[in-house]
Parts: C-alpha cells; sequence; structure tokens
C-alpha cells in the first residue's frame, strides 16, 4: 500500500536521541535549571499512579483506535492555570523576545503594571518571554500551539510556571516558517499540533526536523474548490501528501479542500468515543492510549478527569490530523498492546527540577520514550505522562 509522502518523511527520522543521565536543578521560581549529575533506579513496571488505571475497549475508525484510560480516583487539579485560560483571561503575557523589558513595571505596593511594550532588536524565533500574571501555577504541555506574535510557535517541553515568577525565557519551536509580521503578543492556545510535530519537539527537540514535519503535514496549498459532499480519508490524504508544502500549521484546519473532512473525521471518532466509555460507573477517564493501523504510537494521561477534559477536544483532532497523514490501513491493535503504554519504562533516565514547583523527567527504552510531569507543590502528583513510539 502506498504510503503518504507525510508518512515518508516522518518514516526517514531514523536516529535515536541517546540521552545520558542528568537532573537539572533550578536555582528560584521561574529560572531555568542547571545541571547536576543524577543516578535514579529504575521504577518497577506498575508503580505509583499506573496501578490506578483501567484500559477500555477501543473506539475505532479508519485507521485509528484510541483507548480509553480510566480511574476511579483522581488528583485535585483545580489550582493550575492551563495556557488556553491563561491567554483568554489576560492572566498569561506571552510575547516575541526583546518586547518583554519594558513592558512590567511595579507599583508602590510591589504589584505589577504592565506597560506597552517598546521593541530592542533581540527578537529570537526560538524563544519566548511568558508572565504569569495569576495567583495559580501555570501549566504548559509541550506541543500546544501559541498563535499570533510575528510568527506561530509551539512549547518545547512540559513545565509548570509558578505564580509571581519572574518573566521566564520560554523555549519554542517554529510552526510557521517564512513570516515574520505582526504584533509581539500572542493571544490564543487553541491547537496541540499532531503526535509527529510533538515528537519532534518534545522528543528530538530539533527544529529542522518540526518545520519538515510541518511541511508535509499541511495542506494550504489545496484549491479552494468546493469539496465534495463527503470526502474518503483517501482524498484527504492525497490532499495532505501532494500539496503540503505550506509551513503555516494551522492552515490545515482552515483548508476549504479538507477542513470540512477534517471535522467530520473528529465528529465521528468522538461519537464512537462518547459510546465507549458510556457504561462508566464511578470512574473518569484520566487519559488515552492511541493505535495507528494496529500500531500503538501514543499516550496522554493526565492527573484528573477535569484536566483529561480541558485538553481533550485538541488532542483528539491533533490525532485524527495524525491519522489523516499515515497510511489507511484499518487493523484495530490489540488491548495487550495498548496496555504496554500503562506501565513505566526501565531505561536511562533525565531529569530537571525547579525546587517546590516541578520536575519533569524523560526515559527512554529502546524505540520507546516516556515524559512525565511532577507537580511539586500544592502536593506532589504527576500532571501529565506522555509515551510514544519513536517514528522512523
Amino acid at each position: 500500500m502506498e504510503r503518504s509522502i507525510f508518512a515518508a518523511v516522518i518514516g526517514s527520522f531514523l536516529g535515536i536521541l541517546t540521552l545520558g543521565g542528568l537532573a537539572f536543578m533550578g536555582a528560584m521560581p521561574g529560572a531555568e535549571p542547571t545541571a547536576q549529575p543524577a543516578a535514579l533506579p529504575a521504577p518497577t513496571p506498575g508503580a505509583g499512579a499506573e496501578g490506578n488505571w483501567r484500559l477500555l475497549d477501543p473506539a475505532t475508525y479508519e485507521n485509528i483506535s484510541i483507548f480509553p484510560v480510566v480511574a476511579s480516583y483522581g488528583q485535585d487539579t483545580s489550582a493550575f492555570l492551563t495556557l488556553e485560560e491563561g491567554l483568554a483571561t489576560g492572566e498569561v503575557v506571552v510575547r516575541e523576545r526583546g518586547y518583554e523589558e519594558t513592558g512590567l513595571a511595579r507599583g508602590r505596593d510591589g504589584s505589577p503594571i504592565y506597560l506597552p511594550p517598546t521593541p530592542t532588536p533581540s527578537a529570537s524565533v526560538n524563544q519566548l518571554v511568558l508572565i504569569n500574571r495569576s495567583k495559580r501555577p501555570l501549566l504548559l504541555l509541550a506541543g500546544e500551539l501559541v498563535s499570533g506574535g510575528k510568527q506561530d510557535r509551539i512549547i518545547g517541553k512540559d513545565r509548570i510556571v509558578p505564580a509571581g515568577a519572574p518573566p521566564l525565557p520560554l523555549d519554542v519551536f517554529c510552526v510557521e516558517h517564512g513570516r515574520w509580521t505582526g504584533v509581539p503578543q500572542f493571544s490564543a492556545a487553541n491547537t496541540i499540533v499532531h503526535p509527529s510535530v510533538r515528537e519532534q519537539a518534545a522528543v528530538n527537540k530539533d527544529q529542522n526536523n518540526v518545520w519538515y514535519a510541518v511541511r508535509n503535514g499541511t495542506t494550504a496549498g489545496v484549491p479552494a474548490a468546493a469539496p465534495p459532499a463527503r470526502m474518503t480519508l483517501g482524498d484527504i490524504q492525497g490532499a495532505i501528501a501532494n500539496n503540503g508544502r505550506t509551513e503555516a500549521y494551522e492552515k490545515i484546519y482552515q483548508s476549504p479542500a479538507v477542513g470540512v473532512s477534517i471535522d467530520d473525521f473528529v465528529a465521528e471518532l468522538q461519537r464512537r468515543f462518547v459510546y465507549a466509555i458510556s457504561g462508566l460507573k464511578g470512574e473518569r477517564v484520566v487519559g488515552v492510549v492511541v493505535a495507528y493501523g494496529g500500531e500503538i504510537a501514543w499516550s496522554d494521561i493526565f492527573a484528573s478527569g477535569e484536566l483529561f477534559d480541558h485538553y481533550w477536544h485538541k488532542l483528539l483532532r491533533s490525532y485524527a490530523v495524525e491519522a489523516l497523514a499515515r497510511p489507511t490501513i484499518r487493523v484495530v491493535a490489540s488491548r495487550d498492546s495498548a496496555s504496554e503504554f500503562l506501565r513505566r519504562l526501565n531505561g536511562r533516565e533525565v531529569q530537571e527540577t525547579e525546587p517546590g514547583v516541578y520536575r519533569w523527567r524523560e526515559i527512554n527504552e529502546g524505540r520507546l520514550a516516556q515524559i512525565e510531569l511532577e507537580a511539586l507543590q500544592p502536593k506532589p502528583m504527576t500532571l501529565h505522562r506522555l509515551m510514544l513510539h519513536r517514528t522512523s
């Protein structure tokens, strides 16, 4: 079966990132961590929160299977602010680097006063500045897209920004190569990029590979003619393969030729997902394990059902885009295979810690990579756990 150009390009990323055992310790809230050596024992499979998870039968459609992960107990995550909420209310400000220095002052009582920014010549493609004005710690997820500014960017790493932290230099990746115009402030975070792009940012940490994944997974070049009443998956995949030279990620959702079909694809997946979880009693969905064409590829699991609900629609759209860019193999993955994505990996581990705020860890075992973000306040909890099968 022919593979799409997107799948072929993503499939060519062969280098497996070898990580040393490093731990990073930050000096103060909001500061970038500093490196320290670490020698940590690998946790046993099933330890900790994994024992509270249960895997349901999947919701399947075309070439994608989504296994709900449910739990009878969830953490209280109400203390945390999400990026989408913060930008919408103005409690969080994200600006191009070089526009933040004159945008913040302090009143006599020490409260922040936000002034119109004055540009300086220090703008950077791969770094923004974030200010958390709220009274709650801010949760950031790798792959969240912030729109506006000079170019759209995606967050490079899961992390927590404490309330009252100084302006934070934020590592990001560009997903709109070629544009450098517009206002310096970002306005929204309504999208999470699809897994192939998230992998390049969160695990491989490579801007060139991010651009490759974006170029070959978007459809801005599709003609604006009216689409058929119902396009097939093959029609959409062909459009992505043959017209994917755009470098503006969100065009994939705006293209007149495929936008309706993506929405239809997402709506059908959501309908089947709701049916798959309809019999739950005393349990909440806290995450999912995702397979494409019988291959388990990805999981996103959260500390609470409320946190999962906040991200679910954005995640579902991202999984659908990935499905449209992969071969149309209609094979359902087994629950036994999916359950492997609930275990903790045993492999080389890297940690970063900002004392009293968060601990981030990445574990690599063969072709599998696992990333966990643990909040240290108000009490220790793993807010988000991502696991993926590296593309090759």
